[in-house]
């Protein structure tokens, strides 16, 4: 890669690239700093400060919960391009390619564009350490600022008020649904997570959340930091029926607005809260109610109950706390099926394995176990342990088997598989993303 001088906000001309690639990048900041994750605004608002990214041109729309931010982002992305506006997007984490999670206009940053965003952040942090989440973000605000945008879509990598996300004041933020995960760094209820969620909230402007049983510590937060709330079942609302379905705000009703899934009526209460956020925005970004549902009726995400379809289809699906696979087994058991399922999983070790397994044995009558080969990944012991604890209740333990990778797993899984069977991957983004780097070259 040649290497072309550029600028940074402090005048000093860009040094060569400490790395020319970006899976070298990659690889030296999961060792930079001394833990893979540590909260807080401090080190990134710095870095960021010296860079000139606090105050962006773009608007900004802030989303954190536990469930429904990726999909969430994606349906504003959508809408919002299709209406004729400039859209920079920052997810996480990926399926396959470290590039999802920053795009512009619809297209996923290069190679080339990250290595040179790396560069110029880690010339302005001099002394100070940051991790891996924290040079993602910065290098989407960076990348960002060079681009020309309208608005700016900014998905919470965790938590909400101590998430490097929150370095920015979002114009606009959106609570998604609100779940146990994380409890290490965001308490053992859904009230203290709720709280760390609505940390991204800010005076005077506008806050959506999406959670029809929102904790109280959504409105409390809003109270006490003086935000704007709107708030599912009260401020607006949405009926489903049978193949549409209805949304209301104040005198605003939308009617025959068509399902952002068929199989999975929970994006529908994630589109409820976009409209909430888009109606906000409507004086600055205004949108037709043909683009929106256009955009609904066209949706489609990776990973989030997405059926491959075939003679034995598969199912992925990022489910990874009890909350989403929750809606994972309720949307699983509305499909007919004449067979068996088997499922495929790995699970990170922060998660509640046991109560995850318990939830898929209502459907599961053969498992395949994987390992995912990342430090925050469960041993194989581990999840083995914990499902033949769950299974051992019905005599079941004989189903698992275990694989060294997702996709030895899964080849195991379509070889046993018959004709009216399905297959299953699910428990991470990581499991998921590699069932999807593997369908799409087999």
């Amino acid at each position: 890669m040649s290497f072309v001088p550029t600028t940074i906000s402090n005048g000093r001309q860009e040094s060569p690239l400490r790395f020319d690639k970006l899976p070298d990048w990659l690889a030296w900041q999961e060792d930079l700093h001394f833990t893979a994750i540590e909260l807080g605004l401090d080190r990134c608002g710095k870095v960021a400060a010296r860079m000139g990214l606090l105050k962006p041109d773009a608007k900004v729309i802030s989303i954190s919960g536990t469930n429904g931010k990726g999909s969430s982002a994606a349906m504003l992305d959508a809408i919002l391009r299709r209406s004729g506006y400039k859209v920079g997007t920052y997810t996480s984490p990926h399926l396959v390619d470290y590039n999802e999670r920053i795009c512009v206009n619809g297209n996923q940053a290069t190679d080339e564009q990250l290595c040179h965003s790396f560069n110029r952040i880690d010339q302005a942090r001099e002394e100070i350490s940051l991790t891996y989440f924290e040079f993602g973000t910065l290098a989407a605000l960076d990348i960002f600022r060079h681009s020309d945008l309208d608005v700016i879509i900014l998905e919470v990598g965790l938590g909400g008020r101590l998430d490097a996300v929150n370095i920015l004041d979002a114009d606009v933020a959106l609570v998604v649904t609100i779940g146990l995960d994380h409890e290490k760094w965001l308490g053992y209820t859904r009230e203290s997570i709720g709280r760390e969620k609505a940390g991204i909230f800010r005076k005077n402007r506008p806050a959506v959340c999406s959670d029809l049983s929102a904790p109280v510590t959504i409105a409390n937060c809003a109270r006490e930091t003086g935000a704007a709330l709107y708030q599912a079942g009260l401020d607006f609302t949405c009926t489903i029926n049978e193949n549409t379905w209805t949304w209301r705000h104040a005198d605003k009703v939308y009617e025959d607005l068509p399902k952002p899934s068929v199989n999975n009526n929970k994006q529908v209460q994630n589109a409820a809260g976009v409209l909430m956020v888009l109606t906000a925005l409507a004086d600055e970004l205004p949108v037709s109610m043909a683009t929106i549902k256009a955009c609904l009726r066209d949706f489609r995400l990776p990973g989030r109950f997405q059926i491959m379809p075939g003679e034995i289809p598969c199912i992925l699906d990022v489910a990874h706390n009890p909350q989403a696979v929750s809606a994972l087994v309720e949307n699983v058991k509305k499909i007919p099926r004449l067979g068996e399922t088997h499922l495929v999983t790995g699970m990170l070790k922060d998660k509640n394995h046991a109560v995850v397994f318990e939830q898929l044995s209502e459907i599961a009558d053969h498992w395949y176990v994987a390992d995912l080969h990342v430090d925050r990944a469960a041993s194989i012991k581990e999840l083995i342990g914990a499902l033949s604890g769950v299974l051992s209740k019905y005599e079941e333990a004989g189903n698992i088997r275990q694989f060294q990778t997702v996709r030895d797993a899964l080849i195991s899984a379509e070889s046993a598989a018959c004709v009216g069977d399905r297959i299953i991957v699910t428990g991470s983004f990581i499991a998921v993303g590699a069932a999807i780097d593997y369908l799409s070259n087999h």
